[in-house]
């Protein structure tokens, strides 16, 4: 009778464990799922309020609508100026990539070098660190002087404001790993271009992303500042027309393409960065697994 209990234990403490597992692995899932829904439904709460607040506001204080329009009118501003917007945004649009790709082809190997030649970094941070005391404003001048009111110099104004996050982010994170990791693999064979691919690249890239994050919101400023210097079309330029012309809906109208253009950017970014680091989002079950 005893011999014949022994297997059922067993298969009852099995069932009771899948059904732990099960249970935990479930509360993950919805765990992620609601801070997911509150990062999203927060946010356009706070955006839906001020909206009414700023509606019921200006209607009611009787607000010019050339000092604060209300956000009806802007609306019906976008609506009617949409073709406008989207034509202008574009050429932003390409002005801020670009600017942004130069600043990671030219940062991410000024900051390995900065990482690998002790010297070179020495010689080369004091001076990148006094060039982003100059303000990109006093510089846009000289750079149209010498490449014309084109797209380059748009796209250099948004480098220069957009490569030092990549540079810092970049030498740091290269250099933000435990001693213990190389030498374990030393141990295991591993040599300089492997152990910098396998193991020091990856504990990098949190911190490489974190520069682009960054970086692709300040190339959105440096687009808009060359715009504003010497640019015949873009965003930049459609919010100094519609300034001198005194149509504030449009140029609210401009500002929130500019935001939106700037958030999506900034969210492909983080596209790009969780295809490169996959989340263990079952982790936690994983570990209840273990420790069971």
């Amino acid at each position: 009778m005893i011999d014949a209990g022994k297997p059922m234990a067993r298969e009852s403490a099995s069932v009771s464990i899948e059904e732990i597992e099960t249970h935990v692995q479930r509360n993950l899932a919805q765990r992620e799922w609601r801070e997911r829904l509150a990062g999203i439904v927060y946010p356009i709460g706070v955006v839906l309020a001020v909206l009414v607040l700023w509606e019921v506001g200006t209607r009611a204080l009787a607000i010019p609508g050339f000092l604060l329009p209300p956000p009806s009118i802007i609306a019906r501003s976008m609506m009617a100026n949409a073709s406008l917007l989207l034509v202008h945004g574009w050429v932003t649009t390409v002005e801020i990539v670009l600017g942004f790709l130069l600043s990671i082809v030219i940062g991410v190997p000024l900051a390995l070098a900065i990482f690998l030649w002790p010297p070179f970094a020495r010689s080369i941070l004091p001076l990148l660190v006094s060039s982003q005391a100059m303000p990109k404003v006093a510089v846009a001048p000289l750079l149209l002087v010498w490449f014309g009111f084109g797209l380059l110099p748009k796209v250099l104004i948004a480098f220069l404001i957009a490569f030092f996050p990549i540079v810092i982010n970049t030498a740091v994170g290269l250099a933000s790993i435990e001693q213990e990791k190389i030498d374990l693999a030393r141990s295991m064979g591993f040599g300089p271009l492997a152990t910098f691919v396998k193991i020091r690249l990856p504990n990098a890239l949190p911190a490489i992303f974190g520069g682009l994050k960054i970086s692709i919101t300040l190339a959105v400023v440096g687009a808009v500042v060359g715009e504003f210097v010497g640019g015949d079309a873009g965003l930049g330029y459609l919010l100094m027309v519609a300034n001198g012309s005194m149509d504030t809906a449009l140029l609210f109208a401009g500002l929130i393409a500019l935001t939106v253009l700037g958030v999506v950017l900034y969210l492909l970014v983080e596209i790009a960065e969780s295809l490169a680091i996959p989340r263990h989002i079952h982790s936690g079950g994983s570990g209840a697994r273990e420790s069971m």
